[in-house]
């Protein structure tokens, strides 16, 4: 998956962060965010560099000064509306750990050190929607606020993965719009 923008709940006014299929373009999950997950997500879609880190520019910092890197962040479950998610590192030694985490985070972290975003696709089958394909003719046109998230696939990608055997390929295709998101979408899930 990759990042399809931020957007906000029209009811809640709360922050969304939409990830966006690679294979499949229609393809997006909504998750809930806080504030100031949003806004780190944002610089980074925006292109923003600030004066001093923020808690993921921190995180990345960390994972790169100890040797290791992000292998790939994953939302692995959803759980009474709530999303999981876990965020692979690999160290110097090639030791593989895998850090609970919330999606916000991790896909906050996956941005600044260009790790793929992997969804779990049980999440997919109970949350995720595909937009009509209709609304979606020349939505993307100028790709404002894209960005791609992917990084070369993992040769040992689990298969019960949105992607199939890893992430393929950028697929280049339109943004989601608010507007093409289902109402029933929002307001089930919790941050």
């Amino acid at each position: 998956m990759r990042v399809g923008g931020i957007v906000v709940d029209p009811r809640s006014q709360v922050p969304v962060v939409v990830l966006r299929g690679l294979a499949e373009p229609r393809l997006y999950l909504p998750i809930f965010i806080g504030g100031l997950e949003a806004t780190s997500i944002a610089t980074v879609l925006a292109d923003v560099d600030l004066p001093r880190p923020m808690t993921h520019d921190l995180m990345a910092s960390l994972v790169r000064t100890l040797g290791s890197t992000v292998e790939r962040i994953t939302v692995t479950r959803l759980v009474e509306g709530t999303f999981y998610a876990e965020v692979t590192l690999v160290d110097a030694e090639d030791n593989v750990y895998h850090v609970d985490a919330r999606p916000s985070d991790s896909i906050a972290l996956a941005l600044r050190v260009s790790a793929p975003i992997f969804v779990a696709r049980e999440v997919i089958a109970e949350a995720g929607a595909l937009a009509d394909p209709e609304t979606l003719e020349g939505a993307g046109e100028g790709g404002e606020g894209e960005v791609e998230a992917a990084a070369p696939p993992a040769p040992d990608a689990p298969t019960d993965l949105v992607e199939g055997d890893g992430p393929s390929a950028l697929v280049d295709g339109q943004d989601v719009r608010l507007e093409d998101l289902e109402p029933g979408s929002f307001g089930k899930y919790k941050m």
